[in-house]
């Protein structure tokens, strides 16, 4: 008798239900067979597991016994926690991915440590002995930089002595240390006192003439009232006196415009020049002359008055003067040195491009060349071309060139000085080709020095 199908409803749930158990079969044995298809990867489950034991093993490490490590002159492996001594050279091998040290060289070892040795008796340290030798290390870098400082300190004390026990010793020796300014009120105060003589008095112009040549001792010498004490002293009748107070105030006009301001204000440029116009010793108009070029350099507004004074008339008696040569280069040197300065002035408004600077303004109102050509100064510059002196007839003809755009005229009309020129042309050729000849004979070439001339 045939089987009896079964209803299509009841079938499709034994389908379903046969389909589910054949995939579990079929997992469950690829699971065993092949563990990379499990669908947890018992590594990757076990890496934190890992990682904790790893750090509590370094914990532990930490609180352990160190091992030491010992540096040789080659690279060595080091392990975990090893504890490597100071000095030693470390560093990574990239290749192997190991930490590697060794010894340093002997010099660089001795400078690291700079004389310190690291003393291991034990063949184990602890992190606390670390720590405390290193604690150690500190305090003896301490130590040694106090005792440096206390061995310095005492070779300062052993070579110098306290100001306060020098004074001491000074004054029981009747010695007593002065400032700058003591001095110089103390030198004023001797050549100002009636009672002294005038050898005292020469004698502290002198000892002041060295102090006021630095700037703010001058400056000191006019806040106490010693530059007019100074001044006074040119009224004095008593020609060293006048020569050494001159002395005095030239060294101290020298570029400094507050003193030189102060000077004007106080009269000295009028005494000056009365010293200058009167009968003095040689010596003393020098001196004079000398403190007059301090005062009026770079200084325009001294010119303006020095004009105004009639200077020029009293600077061109004194070149007249019998004997008087030396003076007159000097005063000839002191022209040259006015006309070039306000020559320079021009030049350097017009190098800025500035219209009206103070300073220009002021040169502008010195009325110097005028002056010159009036007074008569082209025939007398042109006369001193006759000093034998050669320093002497080069600053001649410096000042020359500076007037010629005022004396031309003059110095066309004047014969004797196309002969002065013509003279010293031919003598100046002369020596030139002597000492052409002498550097030829040197072993020199003629061709060298630019010489045509015959030996």
């Amino acid at each position: 008798m045939a089987p009896q199908s079964l209803p299509s409803s009841r079938m499709a749930p034994l389908a379903l239900l046969l389909g589910l158990l054949m995939a579990a079969c079929f997992t469950f044995c690829l699971s065993h067979q092949n563990p990379e298809f499990a669908l947890t990867n018992p590594e990757k489950s076990s890496t934190k597991e890992t990682e904790r034991k790893e750090t509590k093993a370094e914990e532990e490490l930490d609180a352990e016994v160190l091992e030491v490590f010992y540096p040789t002159h080659e690279w060595q492996a080091l392990r975990p926690g090893q504890a490597v001594p100071a000095g030693s050279h470390v560093r990574l091998n990239l290749q192997t991915g190991e930490r590697e040290a060794k010894l340093q060289s002997e010099d660089k070892f001795r400078n690291n440590l700079k004389g310190k040795r690291l003393d291991i008796n034990t063949n184990t340290y602890t992190s606390q002995d670390l720590k405390s030798t290193l604690a150690k290390f500190k305090e003896g870098a301490e130590v040694e930089s106090s005792k440096k400082d206390k061995a310095r300190q005492a070779e300062v004390k052993r070579l110098f002595r306290p100001i306060e026990e020098l004074k001491k010793d000074f004054n029981e020796l009747n010695v007593v240390i002065e400032t700058d300014m003591q001095i110089m009120v103390r030198l004023i105060n001797k050549f100002n006192s009636s009672s002294s003589s005038l050898e005292e008095k020469i004698a502290a112009l002198f000892d002041l003439e060295y102090y006021v040549h630095q700037m703010d001792n001058a400056q000191d010498l006019l806040s106490f009232g010693g530059l007019q004490v100074v001044i006074n002293g040119l009224n004095s009748t008593e020609p060293l006196v006048k020569e050494y107070a001159a002395f005095v105030l030239g060294a101290a006009f020298s570029s400094n415009p507050k003193v030189q301001v102060e000077a004007v204000e106080g009269g000295a440029l009028q005494k000056l020049l009365v010293i200058l116009a009167t009968e003095q010793p040689f010596t003393a108009k020098k001196k004079v002359l000398f403190a007059l070029c301090s005062l009026l350099r770079h200084f325009p507004y001294a010119q303006r008055q020095f004009l105004k004074l009639g200077g020029l008339q009293v600077l061109r008696s004194l070149v007249q003067e019998k004997g008087a040569e030396v003076l007159a280069v000097r005063v000839v040197t002191l022209l040259y040195d006015l006309v070039t300065e306000k020559m320079f002035a021009e030049e350097e408004a017009e190098l800025t491009q500035e219209t009206s600077p103070e300073k220009l303004q002021q040169y502008r109102q010195v009325h110097l060349l005028p002056g010159l050509r009036e007074q008569g100064w082209c025939e007398i510059t042109a006369h001193l071309l006759a000093l034998p002196e050669h320093d002497a007839r080069e600053k001649v003809l410096q000042t020359l060139g500076v007037l010629l755009a005022t004396c031309r005229d003059h110095y066309r009309q004047d014969p004797q000085l196309s002969r002065t020129l013509a003279s010293l042309q031919v003598e100046y050729q002369a020596l030139a080709t002597s000492l052409s000849c002498r550097t030829v004979r040197r072993g020199y070439s003629a061709e060298l020095l630019g010489s045509s001339t015959a030996c």
